[in-house]
């Protein structure tokens, strides 16, 4: 075939793995968490976005919409990863995770990271009506997986059964959301071990975690 003659446009395009677009949006997550923890919602601007995640504008919105849907995606995820350590350890260990100190290492890596996206999420809850209402179709995941875990630990008879188990899930969240509130006064975190050994003890029936 002669090349000098072939059109351009009959050539085939590359094809990019699921894989590849996968592994992009990670590293947009990776670096966007750190953004918006560092800067807040607003002031995660898109040059900082950018700068954080090492890619251009046009490469984070091919895989997102806007910043909203980012920062939503990224609180979506975060939510994803709590609800699993609520399936295997309970939200009370989800309270631990976020009061520990994380290593000094870049990343996300470490629970303690998911910190700063849940700080944005409570302040944004407050101020912003329309992110209420768009979140709200997103946040069910850890209610879901905070009243499965408690009513297996309840067939288990490891928790107790004077209390519903609706009751229990709102009181847990509660305690959740009072402690984010907590943290994001910047208030100290060192003593608030003792206080989450009570919220557990007071759910359970015997000694095992809930």
């Amino acid at each position: 075939m002669d090349l000098d003659v072939v059109d351009c446009d009959d050539l085939p395009m590359p094809r990019v793995s699921q894989d590849h677009l996968d592994a992009r949006r990670r590293q947009i997550l990776y670096g966007s968490r750190a953004c918006f923890a560092r800067h807040g919602y607003e002031g995660a601007t898109v040059r900082r976005l950018e700068e954080a995640t090492g890619l251009s504008r046009g490469a984070i919105f091919h895989h997102f919409k806007d910043k909203e849907s980012l920062f939503l995606a990224l609180a979506e995820d975060d939510a994803h990863r709590m609800a699993e350590v609520v399936a295997e350890q309970g939200l009370v260990q989800v309270m631990r995770n976020l009061i520990a100190a994380p290593p000094d290492v870049e990343g996300d890596a470490h629970p303690s990271y998911l910190l700063g996206t849940r700080l944005e999420v409570s302040r944004r809850l407050r101020t912003d009506p329309d992110f209420r209402a768009r979140w709200a179709e997103r946040s069910k995941e850890l209610t879901v997986a905070t009243r499965e875990r408690l009513a297996r630990q309840r067939a288990a008879g490891k928790l107790r059964d004077d209390v519903d188990i609706d009751v229990l899930t709102s009181y847990l969240e509660l305690v959740l959301e009072g402690l984010v509130s907590h943290l994001a006064m910047g208030l100290p975190a060192d003593d608030l071990e003792p206080v989450l050994d009570l919220v557990e003890e007071s759910v359970r029936r015997h000694s095992a975690r809930a």
